[in-house]
């Protein structure tokens, strides 16, 4: 996804910059700045006015795994730890560590298909076992700083 993001946001940018890459230096910058400032704008709005606990992306995400966990098999093999079968890769999930042995809970901490499972399972909020980075409350503080236009040649 960081991939995807960063070639999108180059391509604007150069696309933007066509025009203005025989600027002097400093107006140049300014271009810069007016076009991110306006990008940083417009996801700032976004984010303050999104109603549901996670980002946007990542709240469709976790709804496509809470699909795909339906008619798992789950098991409970203690108070934390839950046996999740039915799909090409079992997995071990630790509901307190936030861990299953597919490790892709782990990495993208954001629940995996089996974590979603077995929070079902036991009966907890899948929300309580996602990263606080993808919670509302820190994409609003993403973007929250103002980006400031380069001083005048003159200063």
């Amino acid at each position: 996804m960081y991939n995807i993001t960063m070639k999108n946001m180059v391509e604007s940018l150069n696309n933007t910059l066509v025009n203005a890459r025989d600027f002097p230096y400093v107006a140049l910058l300014n271009v810069i700045q007016e076009k991110i400032s306006k990008w940083w704008n417009d996801k700032r709005i976004v984010a303050m006015t999104i109603t549901i606990p996670l980002t946007p992306s990542q709240e469709f995400e976790l709804r496509s795994r809470f699909v795909e966990s339906n008619g798992r098999h789950t098991s409970q093999l203690n108070p934390i730890t839950y046996h999740v079968k039915g799909c090409e890769l079992e997995g071990v999930v630790d509901i307190f560590n936030k861990t299953c042995t597919c490790k892709e809970f782990d990495i993208d901490k954001l629940p995996c298909v089996h974590a979603v499972a077995a929070v079902h399972h036991a009966q907890v909020s899948v929300y309580s076992l996602v990263s606080p980075y993808y919670t509302k409350e820190y994409y609003v503080l993403a973007y929250s700083e103002t980006i400031y236009p380069v001083g005048s040649q003159s200063q």
